[in-house]
């Protein structure tokens, strides 16, 4: 069994949902054992970023991105999926974690400021 830890983000995106979409929300983390972690196949998966293993897991609508340390899951930022910051984190593009922490709704607004006629 695993220990889990929230950062700061994590904990943000949480207090906007119900209480009991948060517990379906993290309950794939609760699951994972030593084996899916070794060998992650879907809804679980992992990437390099620097020296460091990411994984993904799949839960709902949203993506949970964390680091193992031992017995330690740390869980850095979920993202609803289908976002630009989800998608831009999936493919290892450079992201600082300011970045990640701005909401979505502001880009969607910058381009919808775009495409107005007035």
């Amino acid at each position: 069994m695993f220990q889990v830890s929230f950062s700061d983000q994590c904990l943000t995106e949480l207090r906007k949902i119900d209480t009991l979409v948060q517990l379906d929300v993290i309950s794939p983390l609760s699951l994972l054992t030593e084996g899916q972690l070794n060998n992650p196949k879907e809804p679980l998966g992992s990437f390099s970023r620097g020296k460091k293993s990411i994984y993904r897991i799949h839960s709902g609508d949203y993506r949970l991105y964390f680091e193992r340390n031992g017995i330690n899951l740390h869980t850095i930022c979920i993202l609803h999926k289908n976002t630009l910051t989800d998608f831009i984190f999936r493919t290892k593009l450079p992201i600082s974690e300011a970045q990640l922490i701005e909401q979505h709704s502001s880009f969607w607004k910058y381009l919808e400021t775009l495409t107005r006629s007035d």
